[in-house]
């Protein structure tokens, strides 16, 4: 690992006048779980890292404004959100969601702002946000800007983040109702890469679907939306049958890419057993399964 500088800036407009948009050298970094890995396999060399841990604590706040909607500041730790109140009460699938990212070591250390701006299409945060409709605040130069989570993720570790751009808060709309679930299928222990992530938020009219985000993760190189297994169970009675061919259809019309935790046929397979089982999920009261 070459020598590099480590800077600690007090507020944030300090930490965006330290970054640039056109020097790959120079990189923010939050928890740095997962920069310092790349880091120690030698894939990321910086010249400079500037630490975001010191900044104002407005930015490690969460609180819900007056419309309802969850705001969590981009410095706030995974291990705070796992055990804040007011996730756990208004949005749960996020509480159990945290409990099921990587350890209690890493998630007392790593920030969603960070987690998010990492890109990495196996985490479980883009998916699960993406199916709740949340947006990101991003700061850069020239003021702030909002951006839904849905269009964060460009491809593999590629964001629309520019290189002095920082995430500073992020915004979650109220439930209104609507019920969700995460299945998270991995090769080994729960808290594991996802070998498919599947995201599921529902709303139901009696015996029928009003309204379906279905988001998969893990599969492709950034959050997909199922618009046709959506389309598909939307305004019809939900059966086992009708699940099965949601299902189906999902896997047969997503591109999917092998990795070293499973291969495409195998994750197809997969997409197509848990998009029943996610649907089911939320609309039973958003219970989530490990597997």
């Amino acid at each position: 690992m070459k020598p590099f500088d480590y800077v600690k800036p007090r507020q944030l407009a300090e930490a965006v006048s330290l970054l640039s948009a056109d020097d790959p050298d120079t990189r923010p970094v939050s928890g740095g779980t997962a920069i310092m890995l790349m880091m120690k396999a030698g894939v990321l060399r910086p010249a400079r890292l500037v630490s975001l841990r010191h900044v104002e604590d407005e930015f490690r706040q969460i609180a819900v404004a007056a419309d309802g909607s969850l705001h969590i500041g981009g410095m706030t730790t995974l291990a705070e959100l796992e055990r804040s109140p007011e996730i756990q009460q208004g949005w749960p699938m996020l509480a159990r969601t945290f409990k099921t990212l990587s350890n209690i070591r890493v998630r007392n250390v790593a920030m969603i702002g960070g987690n998010l701006a990492h890109g990495d299409p196996h985490m479980d945060m883009p998916p699960v946000l993406t199916a709740l409709g949340a947006t990101v605040v991003i700061q850069g130069p020239n003021g702030s800007r909002e951006l839904p989570v849905k269009d964060l993720c460009l491809g593999y570790y590629e964001t629309a983040l520019a290189g002095n751009e920082l995430i500073t808060k992020v915004i979650v709309p109220p439930m209104q109702g609507r019920q969700a679930a995460y299945f998270k299928v991995t090769t080994r222990v729960s808290h594991d890469w996802p070998t498919l992530g599947l995201a599921a938020v529902v709303k139901m009219e009696q015996d029928r679907l009003a309204d379906a985000r279905l988001i998969v993760g893990a599969a492709t190189d950034r959050p997909t939306s199922l618009d046709n297994a959506v389309q598909l169970l939307v305004g019809q009675p939900l059966s086992d049958a009708l699940l099965k061919q949601a299902g189906e259809e999902a896997a047969h019309g997503l591109d999917i890419v092998s990795d070293q935790h499973g291969s495409a046929q195998y994750k197809k397979h997969l997409l197509s057993v848990y998009l029943g089982r996610a649907v089911r999920a939320a609309v039973g009261g958003g219970q989530q399964e490990a597997s």
